[in-house]
């Protein structure tokens, strides 16, 4: 249901807020926070933006940017690229920003580039921070942080020692850690005492205890990892010795006014991991030494628990909503939750729900750091929704990059595009092309004050956003189309569709710049044929415009999402499917939760996989592939359909047909096919240059 449709009656409300009346009592004397019931400019959203007391700090509204890696900090410090990140975040109406976890001792160092709270250097940045985001009445919170086992990469190449309760591996990065000795626990304990102590002294309002995702106070707490013999293991009050103690030293380290929240998994979602009965057990207990409760879901230790860290679009927007109503309900705390909350709309019927007091919004504030100020003054439809691609946040994280957007590239790169300044010289600029890049660069040349025509050849504008969106679980990619359309009609583009731009058009509208950004098509290599196997590529299984055979093959040269899209598009319409991959494993260009998470699904489809398949040739009904590490041949046989997943070309015709006539610049596709993510930032550069 959204909150914003007709069908959410006025009833409908008045019951909601009856609810959260009758759970009021629960709350009452409890002086660490309380609700306030103010006046608001959007009443659809009047749970989202009523205050929430919490100790000494008053946030203005419910929406938060949870604790995530950005990848930007240098020698594991605060910079000015994380504080420009998060001041953006700020100025864009954020009530709370929980910082990315800081290392609490030197062996927490489970990324080269994760922050460090260990030594006072890390004070004077963390202050320059707190203070630029209090400018804009936003809470600031860090989190505190231990990873245990979970140690994913080191400065040096070389694999860390990595401590635990006890000696039990990871089974995803494959470490054995060593078991903590007391004598390490009380130095590490005395670390969160002595990070939290810093922070404290910088300004930060309070520390967020990581005890999610399978983090070292979740291997303390979780009975299959801790197989401990003294006095932190055998009841649960044992298991949560070494969090109560955690607990009780940052509070010695700080003041009364020092918020101090604990980050759990409501579930693990592994069947190694902790249960959700074990999680709310554990903060029932502990809920008396705590200000709030943050859940999320999933696990660091297994590739299939890990998904739900940064949840993919594939799976359900807003989905731990239900766990947030159990934990709530059995707490006198505030109750946070986190878990693909991309819109307010969803946010705002969680907290109307009176499942959660707080939502956590990383990626859709990522993807639109403006996305509270809109929907404070009535501009909601202007939101730039998240899809969930994953693929320059997270995607950028794991490979060690500042993480980014591929909606929204100016994200990561505030130093670069903090202030979009008005053009000291009017253009008229024709743009070529409806697909993502022509799109943006549409968008921000007129934000600037450039007079913009975008041409599409089509009746639709996307390109192959339009075809992504078609693939299984994929439709919500389509919302990166809307969203650019959206920004075009508020920044003034004219847009002419069923046009395709030539020579001939240029020469009679006499633009002062065309951008072209006619995109590509699909690439089909030269490879052996004899017979009359069916042949298609994946752009005419999408459009329907072939009859598949029963039995087919897909050769995925990208390794990206299309050929497994593909697959699984014709498996679940009847027909059987192999998949060959020219690569080491499927999805191997996808970031890595996506890929697991699809991996997943093939395997639940039983999708046979042959990786390091190169496409040699086909005959009457057999496809010809090669190992591409031996050389040696691979045969599929009684095939009727082979699919190409090859990649794409440039259709740059138009560029030729410009030389000598007018200044013209290509982006996107057009010069060079890559992803979304380089279309849509080169929109943005292009633009942002003239």
């Amino acid at each position: 249901m959204d909150v914003n449709d007709d069908a959410c009656c006025q009833d409908e409300r008045v019951a909601l807020k009856f609810i959260a009346s009758k759970l009021a009592p629960a709350y009452t004397g409890q002086p660490a926070w309380s609700i306030r019931t103010m006046p608001t400019s959007t009443p659809a959203f009047a749970h989202l933006f009523e205050p929430l007391q919490i100790r000494g700090k008053r946030l203005k509204n419910r929406i938060m940017s949870s604790g995530h890696d950005t990848s930007m900090p240098t020698d594991n410090l605060v910079n000015e690229q994380l504080i420009a990140y998060h001041r953006a975040r700020a100025e864009g109406g954020v009530g709370l920003i929980v910082l990315q976890v800081a290392g609490v001792h030197d062996s927490a160092r489970y990324t080269s580039h994760v922050l460090m709270a260990t030594d006072d250097a890390c004070i004077e940045g963390y202050r320059k921070l707190a203070q630029t985001c209090h400018a804009h009445g936003t809470v600031v919170l860090s989190q505190v942080f231990h990873p245990g086992r979970e140690i994913m990469e080191s400065s040096d190449g070389l694999l860390a020692v990595a401590y635990s309760a006890s000696t039990v591996p990871n089974e995803r990065f494959r470490v054995m850690p060593r078991a903590l000795d007391q004598a390490m626990i009380d130095e590490i304990v005395a670390g969160y005492a002595a990070a939290a102590r810093r922070l404290h002294q910088a300004g930060i309002d309070g520390v967020e205890v990581v005890a999610s995702h399978g983090y070292l106070p979740a291997q303390f707490i979780n009975p299959r990892v801790n197989r401990r013999t003294d006095g932190y293991n055998g009841e649960l009050d044992q298991r949560l010795r070494f969090l109560r103690e955690i607990i009780a030293a940052i509070r010695e380290a700080t003041d009364e006014q020092f918020i101090i929240g604990l980050r759990i998994c409501a579930d693990e979602r592994d069947p190694q991991g902790l249960t959700e009965d074990e999680s709310l057990a554990a903060v029932k207990r502990l809920q008396s030494q705590l200000d709030y409760v943050h859940i999320v879901a999933g696990t660091s230790a297994s590739l299939g628990g890990a998904v739900h860290i940064v949840p993919p679009m594939a799976i359900e927007a807003a989905y731990l909503a239900k766990e947030a109503g159990t934990f709530k309900a059995s707490l006198n705390i505030p109750l946070f939750v986190t878990g693909r909350i991309n819109q307010p709309q969803e946010a705002e019927l969680i907290l109307a729900r009176g499942q959660a007091d707080m939502c956590g919004m990383t990626r859709a504030l990522i993807c639109d750091p403006q996305m509270p100020n809109k929907t404070d003054t009535g501009r909601a439809e202007d939101v730039r929704a998240c899809i969930a691609c994953n693929q320059a946040c997270i995607g950028h994280f794991h490979k060690g990059l500042p993480i980014s957007c591929i909606q929204h590239p100016e994200t990561g790169r505030e130093l670069i595009f903090s202030e979009r300044k008005p053009t000291p010289h009017r253009k008229r600029i024709m743009i070529a092309g409806g697909g993502p890049a022509g799109m943006k660069a549409a968008a921000v040349a007129a934000q600037r004050g450039h007079e913009v025509t975008l041409y599409e050849a089509s009746s639709q504008l996307g390109g192959q956003v339009l075809l992504a969106q078609l693939l299984p679980r994929r439709s919500e990619f389509g919302g990166a189309s809307t969203n650019l359309q959206r920004e075009m009609e508020l920044a003034g583009v004219r847009v002419i569709r069923n046009t395709r731009v030539d020579r001939a058009l240029v020469e009679r509208e006499k633009p002062d710049l065309v951008i072209v950004a006619t995109g590509a098509e699909p690439y089909w290599p030269a490879f052996e044929r004899g017979g009359e196997l069916q042949v298609v590529d994946a752009w005419q299984v999408l459009r329907d415009e072939v009859q598949i055979g029963r039995s087919v093959v897909v050769v995925d040269w990208r390794c990206d999402w299309i050929g497994p899209g593909i697959a699984e598009r014709l498996v679940r319409a009847g027909h059987q499917v192999q998949l060959a991959v020219n690569g080491t494993h499927c999805g191997e260009n996808l970031p890595l939760y996506v890929r697991d998470q699809l991996a997943g699904e093939l395997h639940k489809l039983a999708v046979p996989i042959t990786p390091y398949a190169r496409l040699y040739g086909c005959d009457d009904n057999t496809v010809y592939l090669q190992h591409t590490a031996s050389g040696e041949p691979m045969l599929m046989e009684n095939i009727d359909t082979l699919v190409l997943c090859q990649g794409h070309q440039p259709v740059d015709t138009l560029g030729d047909e410009l030389q000598g006539l007018v200044e013209f610049r290509r982006i996107g596709d057009c010069l060079a096919p890559r992803t979304a993510e380089e279309a849509i930032y080169e929109g943005l550069k292009v633009a942002w240059e003239l």
